[in-house]
């Protein structure tokens, strides 16, 4: 285990996750802390949206979740975790695709203890094109991040 000060709490990375850490500054950009994350969200529900998915955003939480609303179903795909300093974003996102889930009963994930993790091979039903879905999602990034 890593301690690292940024926004969130534990999560899990590994395999079969697309991780990204964007360095954005957000003076740059005008934006804010809160309407970068917003982005972020935003962009992975588009993504999740292409494979017929409906993520969605859980008040008081950042990330991305299948189900915020159903007792007991809420699942988190997209773990979000930013900091900035002098306006300069540092750390980011965790998209699960292919991971195993296994690992996130050794802890508690974001620490939620009432909630799920899933990813895009469960909610597929099976496994995903590791590398179509870095390339959609990197579009997407593109599209919502212009240069």
């Amino acid at each position: 285990f890593y301690h690292i000060n940024r926004g969130g709490d534990i999560t899990y990375h590994g395999p079969g996750q697309i991780t990204g850490y964007p360095v954005f500054d957000l003076d740059t950009w005008k934006l804010g802390l809160k309407q970068y994350i917003d982005r972020l969200e935003e962009t992975i529900i588009r993504f999740l949206a292409i494979y017929g998915i409906k993520g969605e955003r859980l008040a008081g939480a950042t990330g991305v979740w299948i189900d915020p609303g159903v007792p007991r179903k809420a699942r988190k795909i997209c773990a979000i975790g930013v900091k900035s300093s002098r306006f300069v974003t540092m750390h980011g996102f965790a998209l699960n695709i292919n991971t195993d889930l296994d690992y996130f009963s050794l802890i508690n994930p974001c620490g939620f203890k009432d909630k799920g993790v899933t990813s895009l091979e469960k909610e597929m039903g099976m496994e995903q094109d590791f590398e179509e879905a870095k390339a959609r999602l990197h579009s997407l990034f593109t599209e919502m991040f212009p240069e």
